[in-house]
């Protein structure tokens, strides 16, 4: 398991938008959210929903998948370092054959 605190999706935006010399208030301009919205995705305040990856994908020219792989990841990320599965897999019963 890796010790290093997941990275929000908010901070692959934030470099995106630095490298391309685009503020936060411009783009959500661009995607007609609020400035807020953009914000607090990039202070990792918010998690960026499917109409967000939407929008961003459209805007930067990636995918909305994209966007919904890196909130996937950050999500997964985070749950298994508040649950620690090993410990209680043995407890979850399958209910279901693989």
């Amino acid at each position: 398991m890796n010790d290093m605190d997941p990275i929000h999706s908010g901070e692959h935006l934030a470099e995106i938008l630095d490298e391309l010399g685009i503020s936060q208030s411009r783009l959500a301009r661009a995607i007609h959210t609020p400035s807020r919205r953009i914000h607090e995705i990039i202070h990792g305040r918010r998690a960026i929903t499917a109409d967000t990856a939407l929008r961003l994908g459209h805007a930067l020219s990636t995918t909305p998948e994209y966007w919904m792989n890196l909130q996937r990841m950050h999500e997964l990320a985070l749950a298994r370092a508040s649950c620690n599965i090993d410990e209680v897999e043995d407890e979850i019963e399958p209910v279901a054959a693989a």
